[in-house]
């Protein structure tokens, strides 16, 4: 144990105490250590496991890297239909370490095991829970340059994807297990602008050792589009089309076949104190006999007064998808891969048939100290539809009520990057549901979600 912490002691100085470093990415595979070539760049306590030269070509290298991730999460109330555990809360670990080996600039192969474990849960583990130990991505690069920083690279394999907000396409860091596809990709940067495409399934989470499989029923598909439009200063764009096949999918009025395609853009940006993100999307395919027609826009706007103590950034996100109006078409957005937690790390509500208004404001407190605080008003878009869990899960069908307000979920987090590698978070919600809920579930008590994390990256 002293060794332990002696090395945990050393790797927080030296993170604190070396040159600039890579930051962690999201999607590890983007993250290039290449820089370390250069002894007098290795700095850091972990870097001798970051970059391992193969030969005396300084273009063969091994990387490793890896995440060690501890949450507690405790509901105080039953919600919904999730049961949650006793009064002591639960526990969730989730560990990640990969390998990402190069030869030569133009190929390489990234491969990255998952293990997940769920502690004192009554009723056991939710599906995004437990996974004992999995290979959650392996996948192969084959890149091709063209002049300058341009590049087209083939990517087949196991692999996380996210794009934009990640509002229809994330790794779903929240929960316990991170998503993955079985997936052909093509990447293509040419400029300022990047193009992907693909074809894939996502990944099935089973609990037992290396048995995950694709999910067979859904099939998902599409093209991606995004970079700077040079004559608004500070705006960016991206421009897609999703394509997404399941069986036997389930919406409020019934279970069939689903064809779904997504139309959307993305505005985002910074200019001053000003800050934006504006996304709308269109949906239109089949689902049994029925046609689908189904739309959001969601929205997040910010202004950071740098000149004050704190440098607040003072929020408003607004969404609304549609919903089910009981027509010929069917009206439910499909959000496909959503963030685990969207709306916040409660997780009780995922991005169909709502209506939401999101006043906030961030504080950062010292350096790498940063509060979060928000207040979120939900209502019902289609008085015919239900309310869903963010898995596109139905939590309260319709039917028992013609009430329009969901709820209000005011929240607090507080995050401190405690050093390169470590970081700690504080997170609360209140539930406090509105009469659609109370007339459909008169059962259903108002309550709050606490959870503690620790993750340590390196």
């Amino acid at each position: 144990m002293r060794r332990l912490a002696a090395i945990f002691i050393l790797a927080m100085c030296t993170s604190a105490c070396g040159a600039d470093r890579p930051a962690f990415q999201t999607l590890r595979y983007n993250e290039d250590w290449s820089a370390l070539r250069d002894s007098e760049q290795r700095t850091d306590f972990f870097d001798s496991a970051k970059y391992i030269p193969f030969s005396t070509n300084a273009d063969w290298y091994l990387s490793f890297g890896g995440e060690a991730r501890l949450k507690y999460e405790l509901y105080t109330e039953a919600v919904l239909n999730q049961k949650p555990a006793d009064d002591d809360g639960f526990l969730l670990q989730r560990y990640l370490l990969h390998a990402d080996f190069h030869a030569t600039p133009y190929f390489r192969v990234f491969g990255q095991l998952q293990g997940s474990l769920e502690d004192f849960r009554d009723g056991g583990p939710r599906p995004t829970d437990r996974d004992d130990l999995d290979l959650h991505q392996a996948f192969a690069d084959l890149r091709v340059p063209f002049s300058g920083s341009d590049e087209l690279t083939l990517r087949a394999g196991r692999q996380e994807m996210a794009y934009g907000s990640q509002r229809l396409i994330s790794v779903r860091e929240s929960p316990n297990n991170r998503l993955a596809f079985d997936a052909v990709r093509v990447l293509a940067h040419f400029g300022d602008w990047q193009a992907d495409a693909w074809l894939g399934q996502p990944m099935e989470i089973d609990t037992g050792i290396f048995d995950d499989q694709r999910i067979s029923e859904t099939t998902f598909w599409g093209g991606y589009v995004t970079g700077p439009v040079q004559f608004v200063p500070g705006l960016r764009a991206d421009f897609y089309y999703l394509g997404l096949s399941r069986e036997n999918a389930r919406f409020a009025r019934g279970t069939a076949n689903e064809t779904r395609h997504s139309l959307g853009t993305r505005f985002f940006g910074k200019h001053g104190a000003l800050d934006w993100n504006f996304e709308f999307v269109g949906q239109f395919g089949s689902f049994g006999n029925a046609d689908i027609l189904a739309w959001t826009a969601a929205s997040d706007t910010g202004w950071t007064l740098a000149d004050a103590t704190t440098q607040p950034r003072v929020f408003l996100r607004a969404d609304i998808a549609s919903g089910d109006h009981g027509g010929s078409n069917l009206g439910t957005f499909n959000p496909l891969f959503p963030r685990g937690a969207y709306f916040n790390e409660a997780a009780l509500i995922g991005p169909q048939d709502i209506m939401d208004l999101q006043p906030g404001v961030d504080f950062t407190l010292v350096k790498g100290l940063k509060l979060t605080t928000s207040w979120d008003f939900v209502w019902r878009e289609s008085l015919d539809d239900g309310v869903y869990g963010v898995a596109l899960n139905l939590q309260v069908p319709p039917g028992a009520s013609q009430a329009r307000y969901v709820g209000t979920f005011p929240s607090a987090s507080l995050a401190w990057q405690a050093g390169r590698h470590l970081n700690l978070t504080l997170n609360y919600v209140a539930y406090l549901f509105g009469d659609f809920v109370k007339q459909s579930m008169p059962n259903q008590r108002n309550g709050s979600y606490v959870s503690a994390i620790a993750t340590f990256r390196f």
